[in-house]
């Protein structure tokens, strides 16, 4: 059987994924600063539902931007890792998204919130795919370029 064949067992058109294919993916992509990014947004989002006894922390409709704002945070955080060509860009709607929660969104999710996008959209922003060394080419040997054979 040859290896292009489709019906070889390690043939990458198949159903299922070869080995070695969802380390690369993940390699490939900023994952881990997009889920830092969707937790802090996650805790934002859960500190503007509170109920503290008989006391509940409500938002009505002029702090929309308490609902708005994380779930900005979020789609940006998912969408760096689907598209981790415009990860500057996402990177940083999450850290503004970020600093303006300071404001917007009960101090930040009380900090949690404002600290995990802080630091998920700085890993965002700063990763980078790994660059593959250039492989020389095996017919081209020292001597073939002056025409020795």
């Amino acid at each position: 059987m040859h290896p292009t064949d489709p019906h070889t067992p390690d043939s990458l058109d198949g159903d299922e994924p070869a080995p070695g294919r969802a380390p690369a993916w993940f390699r490939s992509r900023p994952v881990i600063g997009g889920a830092v990014a969707v937790l802090g947004a996650v805790a934002m989002l859960l500190s503007t539902q509170l109920d503290l006894g008989n006391i509940r922390v409500h938002v009505g409709i002029e702090g929309m931007q308490a609902t708005i704002l994380p779930i900005i945070i979020a789609l940006a955080g998912i969408l760096a890792v689907a598209m981790p060509a415009h990860r500057i860009f996402y990177g940083v709607i999450v850290l503004v998204g970020s600093v303006y929660s300071l404001v917007a969104v009960n101090l930040g999710g009380f900090f949690v919130g404002f600290l995990l996008g802080c630091v998920g959209g700085v890993m965002v922003v700063s990763w980078a795919p790994r660059r593959v060394a250039p492989v020389e080419d095996a017919d081209a040997a020292p001597g073939a370029a002056e025409g020795h054979a």
